[in-house]
């Protein structure tokens, strides 16, 4: 257990998750002036905690291994997979799912629209995607300099 409590990349990491999660909530009330505590759980939006996280990852370890390591080189390789997947694969899902929302919408309407054609059994409607799954690049981007911020000034703390 000690060695856990010990283990600056992980904390790095964890810190990093932390800070981008918890930046979402100021700047979207700035954006909308509501309050938003769900997006502390919530995965999308500005920064990207994923890129926080490996690239907080990466930094420790290179400081920590050195950076010419293969501890550093796998986290490094790992690191830019998750945030290429955060803007390409993710991101597109999460607009995959304004499409498909749109069309469930459109469906619903249509099966409010048939009850007074014909009486049919009740259906359950579909239950909306979540949209707001991937990044946009400057969201990766942003959370990886927090990432690298983070590992830095906890690497001087601890």
């Amino acid at each position: 257990m000690a060695a856990i409590l010990d283990n600056f990349p992980l904390w790095a990491a964890l810190i990093a998750i932390g800070i981008a999660q918890l930046i979402k909530i100021p700047l979207h009330y700035i954006a909308t002036r509501t309050w938003q505590w769900s997006l502390m759980f919530s995965t999308g939006g500005m920064p990207s905690s994923h890129s926080s996280a490996v690239t907080a990852l990466s930094t420790a370890v290179g400081i920590r291994e050195g950076f010419s390591s293969s501890m550093f080189a796998i986290s490094a390789i790992i690191g830019v997979i998750v945030m290429f997947d955060a803007a390409g694969v993710r991101r597109h899902a999460g607009m995959q799912a304004v499409v498909l929302n749109k069309l469930v919408d459109e469906f619903n309407h249509l099966l409010e629209g048939m009850k007074t054609f014909k009486v049919r059994p009740k259906q359950e409607k579909a239950q909306k995607l979540k949209e707001l799954l991937g990044h946009q690049p400057i969201e990766v981007f942003v959370g990886g300099w927090l990432g690298v911020m983070v590992a830095l000034i906890t690497h001087r703390l601890l």
